[in-house]
């Protein structure tokens, strides 16, 4: 048991999740990262970081998971960032009941079976932090991301009731909405779309080649990309300001949508999102 405050950060393998481990961890936290994979959870635990195995699809990892968490934490957890997901590419079309399902089990039922969990648990000790790392794309749909677009709408329409619910306590509810970071989200979302989308049978066959091609390219693909840092500075501030925010915007496309939204027409915004490459 330690004085220091405590954390647990689903999707720790790499990117956001990897970096914000660290960087926690050298900031003074007790840092809990978890994985979905032993092989990730015995290599973050070789560089220094306390790593268990979780996996946000699955209730029976999430129970175990929280429970060795409060082990490692003396029964108290001070914030939790939920951040394991994955993108899951394809039209809407030609995304079948199991595909979405996935999609939502891993980036929307797990968090909330997570953060109800954890709420318990601050509720007893009268404070805590969550943040939800969101996306531009829980705001602003964009084609050919259908699963992962509704995923994290939904995501944002629960953070914005939980924010309401928890208002009457010392539990304080946050968004972070990053637009393109360096990360492995899109070798991620490459497997996905390969195994889940039959895409010889699509009329799409066109935009999957363009989407293929994209996600295949080594490095950023947008010059607005930003390193997990960015992200990293708004939940330091979710974190420890007296007064979190509701919602953190990180890199320039989610600021010009979020602007985009608020001053134009649904149709105007069609008309943008629409050319936005695959």
């Amino acid at each position: 048991m330690t004085n220091k405050p405590s954390i647990l950060i689903t999707g720790c393998s790499s990117g956001i999740g990897y970096y914000c481990s660290h960087a926690l961890q050298k900031d003074g936290w007790q840092v809990v990262a978890s994985c979905r994979k032993l092989d990730d959870v015995s290599r973050l635990q070789a560089e220094g970081l306390c790593c268990i195995q979780l996996d946000v699809s699955c209730s029976d990892s999430i129970s175990t998971g929280l429970a060795k968490t409060l082990e490692l934490t003396g029964g108290k957890l001070d914030a939790l960032f939920n951040n394991g997901a994955y993108g899951q590419p394809g039209a809407v079309e030609d995304l079948t009941r199991d595909t979405l399902r996935k999609q939502f089990e891993t980036n929307f039922f797990g968090w909330c079976e997570l953060t109800n969990a954890v709420i318990k648990i601050m509720h007893q000790q009268n404070s805590g932090r969550i943040v939800h790392n969101s996306s531009v794309l829980g705001f602003a749909a964009m084609p050919f991301r259908g699963a992962y677009n509704a995923s994290k709408f939904a995501l944002e329409g629960l953070s914005d009731t939980q924010r309401l619910e928890l208002a009457d306590t010392n539990i304080r509810i946050s968004l972070i909405e990053p637009g393109p970071i360096s990360s492995e989200f899109r070798p991620n979302a490459l497997r996905a779309l390969n195994d889940n989308i039959d895409i010889n049978s699509s009329r799409f066959g066109f935009q999957y080649a363009s989407a293929i091609a994209r996600l295949s390219t080594p490095g950023p693909v947008s010059r607005f990309t930003l390193g997990p840092e960015a992200v990293y500075k708004k939940l330091h501030h979710a974190l420890t300001a007296k007064r979190p925010k509701a919602r953190y915007y990180v890199t320039f496309p989610t600021y010009l949508m979020g602007a985009l939204k608020r001053i134009l027409t649904t149709r105007a915004m069609d008309r943008i999102l629409g050319k936005i490459k695959n």
